[in-house]
């Protein structure tokens, strides 16, 4: 197999140039053509001679590959459905139907798929427009091992991590590439437990020779994996957004098994050493399930919580799946924990939600569905 270029740093593709016999700034142009001008062709490197490109994919590959799958959303919202492994005939991809438990059709149905062997994994992103910008939703994982229970996306196991070229693609294999203002890492899986895989995809997107993006632009979502999280603060200058969803520990251990390992009480407190005073914003996730985490009592203990710390709660909608015991709570109890967070001094918002006609909402990514 062959290695990818796609992922690679400015040193890094300067010694894939000379292992091939090119000049060092042959590894300087490669930069430009793969991330400032986004090609997914060798023929488009024209100031690259014939022999040069020639030479380059004898022994590499960009690493840039097609979406298998689109969903539009009626709000434009739009999912895109990436092969990250070898596609097989017997894997059942997404689609947004709501009438089957399963909601999917099968993958050899969807336009471009060849079917082979059975080693195969999906993942999903999410393109989500909204005025002037247009975030990118981007997974870091296929699947995720913290197995929280009201995310499809957890509990539908750990497939393996993605390299830096999987997660790259997502940025330059979908349509809205050049239009990107943004980017979340709150796609499938969990960005912290595969960090240093992360951490080069954020520095390709922030160098002057990879995408050139501030770190303002980008935001990475955990939930709250010590110590990996204690070298994002200290490396990076993206924002953070922190998965909370309840604040009593023994009730967030109920449908987060990753509180026993990372409290989150450890968590807030070493966040608690960092300035979020300036540009760099903290948050804190909250989806709201009726009649287990959104009432007075746990408005209050958020309050104690979070009380001095520089940081915005979003309350999330609930989009319900299967076997889970709560639904999403009432508008009026949503409106009351956020006003109630509000009068205590703590910016609270209502995340408006996006793309759940499509299955793109918070939680509902799954990547694939096994016959």
């Amino acid at each position: 197999m062959k290695e990818k270029l796609l992922g690679k740093n400015l040193t890094e593709l300067q010694a894939a140039a000379e292992a091939c016999g090119l000049k060092p700034f042959v590894g300087k142009q490669l930069a430009d053509w793969l991330y400032a001008k986004r090609v997914r062709s060798w023929d488009r490197m024209v100031n690259i001679s014939k022999a040069g490109r020639e030479a380059l994919a004898d022994r590499f590959e960009l690493g840039t590959s097609d979406p298998v799958g689109t969903a539009q959303s009626s709000d434009g919202t739009r999912k895109y459905l990436f092969p990250v492994g070898t596609v097989s005939a017997s894997c059942r991809a997404w689609a947004p139907d709501r009438d089957n438990d399963h909601p999917a059709i099968p993958l050899e149905g969807v336009q471009g798929v060849k079917a082979e062997r059975d080693d195969h994994r999906f993942v999903e992103s999410v393109v989500i427009p909204d005025a002037e910008r247009k975030t990118l939703c981007v997974s870091s994982q296929a699947g995720c091992r913290m197995g929280c229970k009201f995310c499809m996306t957890g509990r539908g196991g750990y497939h393996g991590q993605l390299d830096a070229a999987d997660i790259l693609n997502q940025f330059i294999s979908i349509e809205e590439s050049e239009g990107l203002t943004n980017a979340v890492f709150m796609g499938m899986g969990e960005p912290l437990d595969n960090y240093d895989t992360v951490s080069r995809v954020i520095a390709v997107l922030t160098a002057d020779w990879g995408f050139g993006w501030s770190p303002k632009r980008i935001t990475l979502s955990t939930i709250g994996v010590l110590p990996a999280l204690r070298r994002f603060l200290d490396g990076e200058r993206c924002h953070l957004a922190v998965s909370l969803h309840n604040p009593f520990p023994e009730e967030r251990l109920s449908i987060m098994p990753a509180q026993k390992a990372w409290d989150i009480r450890e968590v807030i407190d070493l966040i608690r050493q960092y300035d979020f005073s300036g540009q760099r914003r903290v948050s804190f996730e909250y989806t709201m399930f009726a009649g287990f985490n959104d009432d007075k009592r746990h408005a209050d203990a958020l309050i104690r919580l979070l009380r001095g710390l520089e940081c915005r709660v979003n309350l999330i909608r609930f989009h319900q799946i299967p076997d889970f015991p709560w639904g999403c709570a009432s508008d009026s109890a949503m409106e009351a924990f956020r006003d109630r967070l509000n009068n205590h001094q703590i910016l609270c918002t209502i995340r408006s939600s996006r793309g759940e006609d499509i299955l793109a909402a918070c939680g509902m990514l799954a990547g694939q569905h096994s016959e």
